[in-house]
């Protein structure tokens, strides 16, 4: 039998309801360790409590830490699967995927209901990373995220629906493979991974979000602060009202990077419109398109690279080279 580690680092699938209130909150024992024997029966398991948290409490900070207890351990496993809250799960999923280079299955999951809820999927989606973990076709795909019968990449993951057990989709790709009764199907895999290792993450990125009426003063309040770098999700293919132009062009030459996406959840930004705060006028002022990427996986990205380096051509291969 495999060797699999669990790491818990808490969420709704650590959590219990209160049959009372209705509440669902943190408790002193983590109740997926009643079923260890169940879990037995696929694997050697061992357990470890990393962090007890909501994952809306979760920083880069913790990401990290948790990157590096998976590099110590993982000589000792054949594969290590995360639990996690699903708010950001899409997040940490992302920061290991670029900073683990190990090829044994690494897999993070989570549930919508906590166990004593009624149709929980807290069990049923370990069970599931469990059976994954342990599938030799599981190697060299970077890490994965399981839930809800659905293998899923860190790079194309995220969470659509604030409560629907069947949350997170890959909207752009589709799910890597699915998992059935007596199956652990691929029916596709990852051509390219780029792993860049850190031993810390010392920058300051803000992530904004693009609307109708944006002007300059939301960018000139954040250029006070002093940042590393800003990530925009743009409007369309890469648009921006024309009023944000002069601060971005301000940031830029203080050579911090603004990193391009779009708010739309399919799709890749490109420059493709000249008017004004098009995306062709943008790319020509020295905005990074990141093609593919949502807001909080560039921003990830982006606190990622800055730690290799700060300059602005590197960092633009970075991005609009990742898939070559």
């Amino acid at each position: 039998m495999k060797n699999i580690l669990i790491i818990h680092t808490g969420g709704t699938i650590s959590m219990l309801e209160n049959k009372e209130t209705g509440e669902v909150n943190s408790t002193g024992t983590h109740p997926l360790t009643a079923f260890s024997d169940q879990l037995r029966s696929f694997a050697k398991i061992d357990e470890k409590i990393m962090f007890d948290l909501p994952s809306p409490q979760i920083t880069q900070n913790h990401m990290l830490e948790l990157s590096k207890e998976i590099k110590k351990v993982i000589p000792d496993y054949d594969g290590i699967i995360v639990t996690h809250g699903t708010d950001t799960l899409e997040e940490t999923a992302y920061f290991l995927d670029l900073v683990l280079g190990t090829n044994k299955p690494i897999i993070l999951t989570g549930a919508m209901r906590s166990s004593n809820e009624i149709g929980s999927d807290a069990l049923y989606n370990l069970i599931s990373s469990l059976r994954v973990a342990i599938e030799d076709k599981a190697k060299n795909k970077g890490v994965l995220v399981v839930m809800n019968d659905e293998i899923h990449t860190a790079e194309n993951v995220t969470k659509t629906s604030t409560s629907n057990v069947a949350t997170f989709q890959s909207p752009q790709f589709g799910p890597l493979g699915l998992i059935t009764k007596d199956s652990v199907i691929f029916h596709r895999t990852t051509l390219f991974r780029h792993v860049q290792t850190i031993d810390q993450i010392s920058k300051n990125v803000f992530l904004l979000k693009a609307y109708a009426g944006m002007d300059e003063q939301i960018l000139n309040s954040l250029f006070a602060v002093g940042p590393d770098g800003l990530v925009i999700e743009g409007l369309g293919q890469g648009n921006l009202p024309k009023n944000t132009l002069e601060p971005i062009r301000k940031l830029i030459k203080e050579n911090i990077p603004v990193i391009l996406v779009s708010r739309c959840y399919q799709g890749v930004v490109q420059p493709t419109y000249s008017y004004d705060g098009g995306g062709k006028q943008l790319k020509e002022m020295g905005v990074i398109f990141a093609r593919g990427l949502s807001g909080p996986k560039a921003r990830i990205r982006l606190l990622i690279a800055l730690e290799m380096t700060q300059n602005m051509n590197l960092l633009r291969d970075t991005f609009e080279k990742f898939d070559e």
